[in-house]
């Protein structure tokens, strides 16, 4: 056998082996994902399906409720504290001889502040919905008999009473009479006793949540109070189980989750409540039935990114359509504008990239969360998956960095693969391959 026999044998028997080297590893990965995507699927099996599960976990989270509420509000409130806390703290130290008290004074007083002042939001927001609802109900019932009435004298008065169609509007009307009487004689009046039950458990279920949130706060003052405490401990906690490097990498995670979470919330809460009181601005100009109801369904429901104004304007438009067409088509023009000056100047200004999410990845969090756990899944969705895209971009990184491999993402659009003898780019023609080069000796320069 000649030399070059050989060396093309040898040459095969490589490529053979990286063939199936190849194929190893690509089995490799495939399990992998299927392995992962099984125990995905397990894991929302047992959380959504597992009615023993599902029971056990109700349990405990109804057993911790109050603490749960505790452990969001001082979450919710720390900013507070902490401005409060920082102000109170200059004036106090003057004053008070030992700067232990001063802090622990001034530490008291800003816990005491911020609860006020969350006291103080939520008797504002109750005093504003409860009477604008009772009103619009009550003016509902007012003027819905004389728009039925004035709809019929139109259709009478006009090209389509030729055909007696306020006769059969008549008794259409008189045909619901007759069922709602039935239906309360028959259905109402023998089934009133289950109805007294359902609203005494609800008035007891009410009565159990003002109960959780007042022991809820008195938890979330003690959380303030300790704050730093619970901190130190939860990371002696990391540091006892983990090694230092991977302690390290947990600790600046929950660092960055912290990061991202508040100023999401913060962020979102600031930006709604501007937009409510823009919206109710915007209703009192042009006179829009309910104001101050319209107002707070948008500012509430703006909370939720992309689809929250929408699914404000719903409730809203079906409140004012009824008492006025019109209004409701000057209420839905304002919204339409108000929302894009949300979207593209306010929201921006004040939420800046505090997750790091383009559009696309905003609105599929969105999507998914909601999907999975409905209000909650929507509101903390993006932020969640926020933190789950910057782990696996860490996760990336740190792979194409040990690869010797460019970080820039748009370095890989044009590629065709890479090189596994250089460990460069191969591209599909040899003007791509100039052009990447170009732009790689302009940056190069440009650093220099």
């Amino acid at each position: 056998m000649s030399e070059v026999e050989k060396e093309n044998l040898t040459q095969a028997e490589r490529q053979k082996s990286e063939h199936k080297r190849q194929n190893t590893y690509l089995a490799k990965i495939g399990l992998m994902i299927f392995i992962t995507f099984v125990c995905c699927i397990l894991f929302f099996f047992c959380v959504l399906r597992y009615k023993g599960f599902a029971d056990g976990w109700n349990k405990i989270v109804s057993a911790g409720q109050s603490i749960i509420i505790g452990l969001v509000l001082a979450y919710l409130l720390n900013p507070i504290v902490k401005n409060l806390e920082g102000f109170l703290y200059k004036h106090l130290q003057k004053k008070i001889k030992t700067d232990k008290k001063a802090k622990k004074l001034s530490r008291g007083l800003g816990i005491a502040g911020a609860i006020l002042f969350l006291l103080v939001i939520l008797v504002l927001l109750i005093a504003m919905i409860v009477p604008a609802t009772i009103s619009s109900i009550a003016g509902l019932v007012d003027t819905l008999p004389g728009n039925v009435a004035h709809l019929i004298s139109t259709i009478q008065n006009g090209k389509l009473g030729d055909f007696e169609l306020t006769d059969t509007i008549s008794s259409i009307l008189t045909k619901l009479t007759d069922t709602l009487e039935k239906w309360a004689t028959n259905t109402l009046l023998p089934q009133a006793q289950a109805y007294l039950l359902q609203i005494t458990s609800g008035v007891i279920t009410i009565f159990k949540a003002v109960m959780n949130f007042v022991v809820g706060i008195i938890v979330a003052a003690y959380v303030l109070m300790i704050k730093e405490r619970l901190i130190g401990q939860s990371k002696k906690v990391i540091f006892s189980v983990f090694k230092p490097k991977q302690g390290n990498v947990i600790v600046e995670l929950m660092h960055k989750a912290n990061e991202i979470f508040g100023g999401f919330i913060g962020g979102k809460l600031i930006d709604s409540a501007i937009i409510g009181v823009i919206c109710y601005l915007g209703c009192c100009i042009l006179r829009i039935p309910d104001a101050m109801l319209v107002a707070v369904i948008v500012g509430v429901t703006n909370i939720i990114p992309v689809f929250g104004p929408f699914i404000g304007a719903v409730p809203s438009l079906l409140l004012v359509v009824i008492q006025s067409p019109w209004h409701a088509l000057y209420l839905l023009i304002f919204i339409i504008i108000l929302q894009q000056v949300d979207g593209n100047i306010i929201g921006p200004k004040i939420l800046g990239s505090s997750t790091g999410l383009s559009s696309f990845w905003v609105m599929f969090s969105i999507l998914i969360g909601g999907g999975l756990f409905g209000f909650l899944g929507m509101l903390l969705g993006v932020p969640v998956f926020a933190m789950i895209y910057y782990i696996l971009r860490r996760l990336v990184n740190y792979g194409i960095e040990k690869k010797h491999l460019p970080l820039a993402t748009d370095d890989y659009v044009e590629i065709a693969g890479v090189d596994e003898t250089k460990g460069s780019f191969r591209y599909y023609n040899e003007q791509k391959k100039e052009k990447h080069s170009s732009k790689k000796k302009t940056e190069e320069s440009k650093e220099e």
